[in-house]
């Protein structure tokens, strides 16, 4: 095998120990979710909080203004969760919207072209969790959210 297949198998086997010991198996996906999101923000360079991943202790080399590419356009967008509970902490919820107008509103502020598909399983979850408040509207029979 080849040699960077050959650390990452290494490096898996160093990871399953820990993620083996946890009983669930949602819980098991979500530490190697953060663990692979640390490692490819440590890959690109953007390594606040991600020094533990420098096992060779040596110093990484930073992107400057003179490297020929641009550093935003290798930084991953939020997601719509992120985005979400952004827009819980703002007054954006103290008046109803639909899931529609939700998906406008961060395309035209977060630059997320967020499906409502996408956005519906999230704010179900905040409505379950009493952070937003599930109202069907009569006139059109489609679900509205509003701060609780």
């Amino acid at each position: 095998m080849s040699r960077p297949i050959e650390k990452l198998k290494k490096q898996l086997i160093e990871i399953s120990e820990v993620v083996n010991a946890f009983q669930s198996e949602a819980v098991q996906v979500k530490v190697v979710d953060k663990l692979l999101d640390a490692m490819i923000e440590f890959e690109r360079g953007d390594l606040d909080g991600y020094e533990f991943l420098n096992k060779k202790g040596t110093k990484l080399r930073s992107i400057s203004d003179d490297d020929n590419y641009s550093v935003t356009s290798n930084r991953k967008k939020p997601g719509a969760t992120k985005i979400l509970n952004q827009l819980l902490s703002t007054d954006f919820f103290k008046t109803t919207h639909s899931i529609s107008s939700i998906a406008d509103y961060c395309k035209e502020n977060y630059n997320s072209n967020f499906k409502t598909s996408e956005l519906s399983g999230i704010l179900l979850k905040l409505a379950k969790e009493n952070k937003l408040k599930r109202e069907r509207n009569d006139d059109n029979n489609r679900f509205e959210y509003i701060a609780v």
